[in-house]
């Protein structure tokens, strides 16, 4: 090898280098989109889901919730939530409905949001439908 780099050989080698990681880029992209899941669930999302949403995010319940392991630890996981409440819708309504509960020394209270029962109905949906993702076994435990 010559000990004098050349102007010649440096701009080969970044466009080798360049060309090189292109198709690696390319390569690994079409190799990722072959791999990604088909999402089965979309057919779920209803009006009464994307209300649900729009509630949670209008009440700013990530705040204090997590979902699916993203949002503030102040209160629990609601990511299986619908699991946890027996499969029932009825159940989580009741539970919003019933908040909050005072007196009990050294636990925290969730406060009371005065939701319709159209608005109930949907948030109660839209977390039946977050139960429903796969999300390869997250929360660890139904307590969550």
């Amino acid at each position: 090898m010559s000990e004098v780099f050349t102007k010649s050989m440096a701009r080969n080698i970044y466009y080798g280098g360049s060309v090189f990681f292109i198709f690696l880029f390319l390569a690994l992209t079409f190799d990722t989109s072959g791999k990604t899941p088909e999402r089965d669930n979309h057919e779920a999302i209803t009006a009464q889901v994307a209300l649900g949403k729009q509630v949670w995010e209008e009440n700013n319940c990530i705040g204090c919730h997590t979902l699916l392991g993203e949002g503030a630890y102040f209160a629990p996981e609601l990511g299986n939530v619908y699991k946890r409440f027996g499969n029932s819708t009825d159940a989580i309504v009741g539970f919003i409905k019933s908040r909050p509960v005072e007196g009990v020394a050294g636990r925290r209270s969730m406060p009371q949001f005065h939701l319709s029962d159209e608005q109930l109905e949907a948030v109660a949906a839209f977390l039946k439908y977050v139960s429903e993702i796969d999300t390869a076994g997250w929360p660890p435990n139904i307590q969550g």
